[in-house]
């Protein structure tokens, strides 16, 4: 009898008091899975910060130390074939890079790993100085030495990419487990609360969704992927660490496969890749092609440490000249040698030109000795073995103006290019050609 009454009075309950009940059901509910949610996604966030934090730089110093080593191999050939003590200082150069990576990978490496790569480069140092001292009659020591630490470095690199992708996956299993038991508890407190719960399950269940799409997509090398969630909580920190961590890995993607080593400058890959985009937009552009004359000359003359001295100063004032004088889309890229290229905008090129030019006579007139200064140039022999006068070192540089009408590929555009500056280098001293119309090829 005391429960019949009891039930009666619960259905008896005014429609304000019921509702009452449900947002006290809703609160409670909804409480349950903010706080689950919070949990996992304050786990979520420290796997984003431990990655940012501990592997990214683990991985970029992995990367650094196989590029030391390698321009350490070509430095160390390079002597043994010209015995230019140049390029000693070099290699001793990259010899301290390499020891700086390494007291890098100290900090969170494993003591075995660390020491095999410890051990294998102490190797290889010994060999390096056997061939400096001339002790060695040949580099095939030092050339067997590189081979095992490079191969011990690329294990290492391949080991500390399989923890990441580990730690990845194991974030992306978070979400997903975040995602289902929040729906549940969701879902229990809307079956009570129909009125308001609906608002809070679908901001949560949203922006959940958003991070374990930025997930899959950054995953699976899309580091441009933004997730469009707005500040103001635990999840837009997490979607901004997700950001930087993505834009990290581009960078050092894009460092690793296509820049110039000499240079820094973005390499033939991101050169196609901007032509291309260039092309779909539809808007006219500028291709600018620059070549060095007589750099040949100058490098047989004066020794390869020397030349490629130039090429780098030469990149930096091309690159420093377009952020001064071009747009702010200006591209400045190294196909290699001593050509470099630039994408600006049509009205920018002659400009841009012109500044280049005046800046690249002030500063390579320099690099020559006061004796051949004085000459005008140096002697030396040709391509074909003749043995003549080379003056000065200039520049020449082709402008081709693009659009999706005038060429379809960035292929064209490079043909284009070779056949105006070949008609640019005709003309003595540094100077720069722009080409209006589609070249026939």
């Amino acid at each position: 009898m005391e429960k019949a009454s009891s039930k009666f009075r619960f259905s008896g309950l005014s429609l304000i008091q019921k509702i009452g009940v449900g947002y006290a059901a809703m609160a409670f509910f909804t409480t349950a899975a903010l706080v689950f949610s919070s949990l996992n996604l304050y786990a979520i966030n420290n796997t984003a910060r431990e990655i940012a934090n501990n592997d990214l730089p683990v991985i970029s110093a992995v990367m650094n130390l196989r590029t030391s080593l390698l321009a350490q191999e070509s430095f160390a050939g390079k002597y043994a074939i010209l015995k230019d003590p140049a390029f000693i200082e070099l290699f001793r150069q990259r010899e301290k890079e390499f020891l700086a990576n390494l007291a890098v990978l100290e900090k969170t490496a494993s003591s075995k790993d660390l020491a095999t790569l410890k051990r294998l480069y102490l190797d290889y140092q010994t060999a390096s100085d056997t061939l400096f001292t001339g002790t060695a009659r040949n580099t095939g020591q030092l050339r067997s030495s590189a081979l095992r630490l490079i191969n011990a470095v690329d294990a290492f690199y391949i080991k500390r990419q399989d923890m990441l992708q580990a730690v990845l996956r194991h974030a992306n299993y978070q979400q997903k487990s975040a995602i289902r038991w929040t729906i549940v508890i969701s879902c229990t407190g809307f079956l009570l609360a129909i009125g308001v719960a609906p608002f809070v399950t679908y901001r949560t269940f949203g922006a959940i969704r958003k991070l374990q799409r930025a997930t899959h997509q950054i995953a699976a090398g899309d580091f441009d992927y933004d997730p469009q969630i707005a500040a103001g909580d635990e999840i837009s920190d997490l979607a901004r660490d997700f950001s930087r961590m993505a834009a990290r890995l581009k960078v050092l993607e894009q460092m690793s496969l296509d820049a110039s080593p000499l240079t820094r400058l973005p390499g033939n890959f991101v050169i196609e890749r901007v032509l291309e985009e260039r092309l779909k937009r539809g808007t006219p552009f500028a291709f600018c092609y620059a070549d060095l004359d007589n750099f040949k000359p100058f490098g047989d003359h004066y020794g390869y440490a020397k030349g490629s001295e130039l090429l780098r100063i030469t990149g930096d004032l091309i690159l420093a000249t377009v952020k001064a004088h071009g747009d702010a889309e200006g591209f400045v890229g190294h196909v290699g040698g001593d050509d470099f290229v630039m994408v600006l905008s049509v009205d920018r090129a002659a400009p841009v030109c012109e500044a280049v030019i005046k800046t690249f006579d002030a500063e390579v007139i320099n690099h020559f000795s006061p004796e051949d200064q004085k000459a005008g140039g140096i002697a030396g022999r040709d391509r074909y073995g003749v043995q003549r006068f080379f003056p000065i070192t200039t520049i020449s540089i082709a402008v081709i103006i693009c659009g999706s009408d005038q060429y379809s590929s960035p292929v064209d555009i490079a043909r284009a290019a070779a056949v105006v500056k070949d008609s640019a280098k005709q003309s003595p001293g540094s100077n720069y050609l722009i080409n209006w119309q589609r070249q026939t090829l």
